[in-house]
C-alpha cells in the first residue's frame, strides 16, 4: 500500500496524454527549448553567441540531469536557477550565455502558456468526437417520439435524437469558445523584470528595434504569432482566468448532459454502457448505477468551482508582479485540465455505447399522451357534428376521472376507453389509435434533427480531423 497522497486525477480519471502535458519533464524541457530560442534569437540580433554554444545546448535539450537540479535547488531555494546551473554543467561552453538577459517568468511564464496551448488543442480532440458521437445517435433517434419534460413535468413530446441536438448545441458553444481562446494564445515573449524589456535594451546597446524582434523571434520559434504588447514580469493572469472559464464552460455543458442521463436511466429510457461483469452495487445486486454519468457530473462540479481560483488570482495581482499566484497555479490550472480531459473521455466511451430502450419510452408516452391528445380528438368529434363546448366538458370529466384512476387507484390511464365508450365522441377505438399516433405529436423534432446536424455539426466536424479516440474507464 502506498503511504503518501496521490491525486485520483492521475490514477483514476485523467487520459496518460494529459498527464504527460502537466509533468515536471515536460516543463523542464520546454524551459531548456526557451533557452535555446533565446539564444538562437540572440546570436541572430548580433551578440556575441556561437553556434558551438547553441549546438552543445540543443545536444542536451532533452537529456535533463535532474539529480544535479535537486542538489542545486536545495542549495539556492530557485528551481530556476538551479536548473540553470544544473543545465550549465553539462554545457560547460554555452553556460555563460544560458539565460543572457531574462528573467525566471521568462521560462516559466512562456512554459504555462506553450503547455496550456497544447492541453487545449487535445481537449478539442476531444470535444470534437464527442460531437460526433452524439450526432451519429441524434440521427439514428431523430424519429423516435419520447416525452419532453418541463419542470420535470410531462410535456409536449419531443424525440431522443432531438434531445441530443440540445447536447451537442452547449458543446458546439463551448467548442467557438475554445477555438478563440486558441486564436489568441499569445506568448510572454521577453520581457524582463517588470515588462519593460531593460535588460535586454541594455545587451543591445539601446537598440529599440532589436529588442522588439527578439520577443516575435522568439515566439515564432516557439510556435507563437503574438507576444502580449504589454507585461508586468508575467503575462497578465487573465489569460488563466480565461482559460479556466473555457474549461468550465465544458464542465457546464457535460453535466447537464450527465443529469439529464441520470434521470433517464432512472426511468429505464436510457442507459449508459454497463459491463458484462460490471457490480452496480455491494448491497443490491440487480442494481446498475449510472457510474459515469455520476463521475462526469463530480469531475464538472470540481471544474465549475476551480474556475474562481483564477478570477480570484488575477484580481489580486500588485502592480507589476505579487508572488501570491505561483502555488495556485501550480493546482488550478492543471488540475482544471486533468478533469477536463477525464470528463471528456467519459463522454466519449458513454457516446459509443448508449443503451435506447424503445418499449419503456412508448409505455411513458402512452401513459401521458392521451391527455396530451384531448385537444386533437376533441376536434376531430366537432369534425363529425359535435358541440365544442358540450365536448369540452365531456373531456374534462373523463380527464379527472382517469387521473384519478392513476393517482389515487394506481391504475392504468384508462381515457382512451372512456372516450371510446361515450357516443357524444362518435369515434371508435381504432379511429382514437390513429389520433394517439405518438409520431404526430413531435412537431418539427425530426427535421430539425436533419438540419442541426447538416447545416451547423457537419462544417465543423468537416472542417476539423475528427479523430477516433479509445476510451479505457479506471475504477
Amino acid at each position: 500500500m502506498k503511504n503518501t497522497y496521490e491525486s485520483p486525477l492521475n490514477s483514476r480519471y485523467a487520459s496518460r496524454e494529459m498527464q504527460e502535458l502537466f509533468s515536471p519533464d515536460m516543463k523542464f524541457r520546454t524551459w531548456r527549448r526557451l533557452w535555446i530560442a533565446l539564444a538562437e534569437a540572440e546570436k541572430e540580433l548580433g551578440l556575441n553567441i556561437t553556434d558551438e554554444q547553441i549546438n552543445e545546448l540543443k545536444k542536451y535539450k532533452d537529456d535533463i540531469n535532474y539529480d544535479v537540479a535537486e542538489e542545486k535547488e536545495k542549495e539556492f531555494r530557485h528551481d530556476v536557477m538551479a536548473h540553470i546551473h544544473a543545465y550549465g554543467e553539462q554545457c560547460p561552453n554555452a553556460r555563460a550565455i544560458i539565460h543572457l538577459g531574462a528573467t525566471s517568468c521568462y521560462v516559466g511564464d512562456n512554459t504555462d502558456i506553450i503547455i496550456m496551448t497544447e492541453a487545449l488543442k487535445l481537449l478539442k480532440k476531444k470535444l470534437l468526437a464527442v460531437i460526433a458521437g452524439l450526432a451519429d445517435f441524434a440521427l439514428k433517434y431523430k424519429d423516435l417520439p419520447t416525452l419532453g419534460f418541463t419542470h420535470y413535468q410531462p410535456a409536449q413530446l419531443v424525440t431522443v435524437g432531438k434531445r441530443a441536438t440540445l447536447w451537442i448545441q452547449d458543446l458546439l458553444i463551448d467548442l467557438e469558445d475554445l477555438d478563440h481562446v486558441l486564436l489568441n494564445m499569445k506568448l510572454l515573449g521577453s520581457k524582463g523584470t517588470t515588462g519593460t524589456q531593460a535588460s535586454f535594451l541594455n545587451l543591445f546597446g539601446n537598440d529599440h528595434e532589436k529588442v522588439q524582434k527578439l520577443d516575435k523571434l522568439i515566439a515564432k520559434k516557439m510556435g507563437f504569432d503574438n507576444v502580449f504588447p504589454v507585461s508586468g514580469q508575467t503575462y497578465t493572469r487573465k489569460l488563466d482566468s480565461r482559460v479556466l472559464n473555457v474549461l468550465s464552460g465544458i464542465a457546464q455543458s457535460a453535466y447537464k448532459f450527465g443529469n439529464d442521463l441520470r434521470l433517464l436511466q432512472s426511468m429505464k429510457e436510457v442507459e449508459e454502457p454497463f459491463e458484462k461483469t460490471q457490480i452496480g452495487s455491494s448491497a443490491m445486486a440487480y442494481k446498475r448505477n449510472p457510474m459515469r454519468s455520476e463521475r462526469i457530473c463530480a469531475l464538472a462540479r470540481y471544474v465549475i468551482v476551480n474556475a474562481l481560483n483564477p478570477a480570484i488570482t488575477a484580481s489580486t495581482q500588485w502592480f507589476e508582479r505579487t508572488l501570491d499566484d505561483s502555488a495556485n497555479k501550480r493546482i488550478s490550472i492543471p488540475e482544471g485540465f486533468l478533469a477536463v480531459d477525464a470528463i471528456l473521455g467519459i463522454y466519449i466511451n458513454i457516446t459509443d455505447g448508449l443503451v435506447v430502450y424503445p418499449k419503456v419510452i412508448e409505455k411513458h408516452i402512452l401513459d401521458e399522451l392521451p391527455f396530451m391528445a384531448t385537444e386533437n380528438i376533441m376536434m376531430e368529434a366537432v369534425k363529425r357534428g359535435g358541440d365544442r363546448q358540450e365536448l369540452h366538458e365531456r373531456i374534462r370529466v373523463h380527464s379527472m376521472e382517469a387521473a384519478k384512476q392513476v393517482k389515487v387507484e394506481g391504475k392504468n390511464n384508462d381515457l382512451i376507453n372512456r372516450i371510446a365508450a361515450d357516443k357524444m365522441f362518435g369515434l371508435d377505438m381504432e379511429e382514437l389509435k390513429a389520433v394517439l399516433s405518438p409520431i404526430n405529436y413531435v412537431g418539427r423534432s425530426p427535421q430539425q434533427v436533419e438540419e442541426f446536424i447538416d447545416e451547423h455539426v457537419k462544417p465543423v466536424l468537416e472542417k476539423n480531423k475528427v479523430e477516433n479516440i479509445e476510451v479505457e474507464l479506471r475504477v
